[in-house]
């Protein structure tokens, strides 16, 4: 009897072939590919919303080419790094030029040194360790790589308005249902709305329980710091319905008000409910350099009782190779005592004194202005003109040739005011206050 081939009988039963041949037929002449989409991608309502002001930037300046923008929409800095800080980057770049100086693979969870200066500077009589702070390229990747810690199958809630990354990064991991425009909502997503008449703190008592809570103070975009027994609500709160908070600090450093905590473990207890993710983008200007941290105690536990700390690790060491070890000698000099931590001080107050001189200016013109006090956001209420914040976007960038970012864009709370940035030049911050009060003073 002849003997018949593996290789026939796979020809004739592996179901990869059946498979094959379905999806040939699902190809058109105008597809290269048989694979599906990600479904979630088709789930986001429209582009990034950085990207999308970008875009209609450069719509502006085709139309009007002779214009000079001054760009106060998305948050990035402008001004020269510190000479200190400098000078950390530049002797560890020359230093891979040597034998001594050469470094390849580093530890993916950060240098130890760095990890250990960290905590000193930022952590210091906290219930934090070294070996609890991943160094990163900045924390909205790290948001990301959370997001694949905690998987799809969890529940999540977001200050209304808020950073979009938590809202889209949520969406694109399936966590989500649809977008329903009557009320520019993610079907899923519990939006704690924070305006006004709620002092920018979530009626927590209305908020319905989520696995995963994203929180941001100072919040981006409305400025708003929460006070110490605003963040002790929210911790108890976190450990009532056995939830985790995703802590953004990234803007932590601009808070003056010892009432306003600059770290979410400053709260006891919130080492057992909390993550923390913070970056040098704003501190030392590494918007270009790219090196931040994220936080995870290891009192954090999942609900089968295994460590937070265990998963995250994994995470970093399959998908991340770890951060540039010359932005981490940067970040090593950002925080020497007596040159790099004056220098980064001295780059936020003058961020700092744009955000006065602006908030100064539109409340001179009669507007309802927040933020811009323990934060580099000036939230400006335009709701009384009558039109949504794209509008009004749109009105001041026509009007004035200045680029802010619509409220909306962070959040249907968001609806009716438009965000300015603080980071700019003092001589643009000063000419765009000089536009801004001409159009708009009443």
């Amino acid at each position: 009897m002849p003997c018949i081939s593996t290789c026939s009988v796979r020809s004739l039963t592996y179901p990869s072939v059946l498979s094959a041949n379905r999806r040939a037929v699902r190809v058109s002449a105008n597809c290269n590919s048989s694979v599906p989409r990600n479904e979630n991608f088709g789930k986001l309502t429209a582009g990034y919303l950085f990207p999308e002001i970008g875009r209609r930037r450069r719509e502006h300046l085709e139309k009007n080419p002779d214009a000079k923008i001054i760009s106060l929409g998305i948050g990035d800095t402008t001004e020269p790094l510190p000479r200190p800080i400098a000078e950390g980057l530049s002797n560890a770049s020359l230093g891979l030029a040597t034998r001594e100086g050469y470094s390849g693979y580093g530890a993916e969870q950060g240098m130890p040194p760095l990890r250990k200066r960290i905590g000193e500077v930022f952590y210091n009589n906290l219930p934090i360790e070294a070996d609890e702070i991943f160094v990163s390229d900045g924390s909205k990747c790290d948001i990301g790589r959370l997001q694949l810690v905690f998987g799809p199958n969890v529940t999540v809630a977001v200050q209304d308005p808020s950073y979009p990354v938590y809202v889209d990064t949520s969406v694109l991991m399936g966590m989500t249902g649809s977008f329903d425009k009557s009320i520019s909502q993610y079907k899923g997503i519990e939006y704690m709305l924070c305006n006004p008449g709620n002092d920018f703190f979530p009626d927590l008592a209305k908020c319905k329980r989520t696995d995963i809570i994203y929180f941001c103070s100072p919040n981006n975009p409305t400025g708003a710091a929460a006070t110490r027994s605003q963040l002790e609500e929210l911790v108890a709160f976190a450990k009532k319905n056995g939830s985790i908070i995703v802590y953004d600090s990234a803007y932590a450093r601009y808070i003056e008000d010892d009432n306003r905590p600059q770290s979410i473990y400053e709260i006891p207890g919130a080492e057992e409910i909390a993550i923390e993710v913070n970056s040098f983008s704003k501190y030392a200007g590494f918007t270009g350099v790219r090196l931040g941290w994220t936080v995870v105690p290891k009192a954090l536990k999942f609900e089968d009782g295994s460590p937070v700390i265990t998963d995250f690790n994994r995470v970093m060491t399959t998908c991340f190779n770890g951060a540039s070890n010359v932005a981490q000698h940067g970040g090593l000099a950002a925080l020497d005592e007596i040159t790099g931590v004056p220098a980064m001080n001295e780059l936020v107050g003058y961020y700092k004194t744009n955000a006065g001189i602006i908030r100064g200016e539109m409340e001179n013109c009669g507007f309802k202005v927040y933020g811009g006090v323990n934060a580099p956001y000036i939230w400006v209420d335009f709701s009384h003109f009558g039109k949504t914040s794209w509008e009004m976007f749109a009105e001041i960038l026509e009007k004035t040739d200045i680029v802010t970012t619509p409220g909306s864009g962070f959040g249907p709370g968001g609806e009716g005011f438009v965000r300015i940035s603080a980071f700019g030049k003092r001589e643009d911050i000063m000419e765009a206050c000089e536009r801004l009060r001409k159009t708009f003073k009443k």
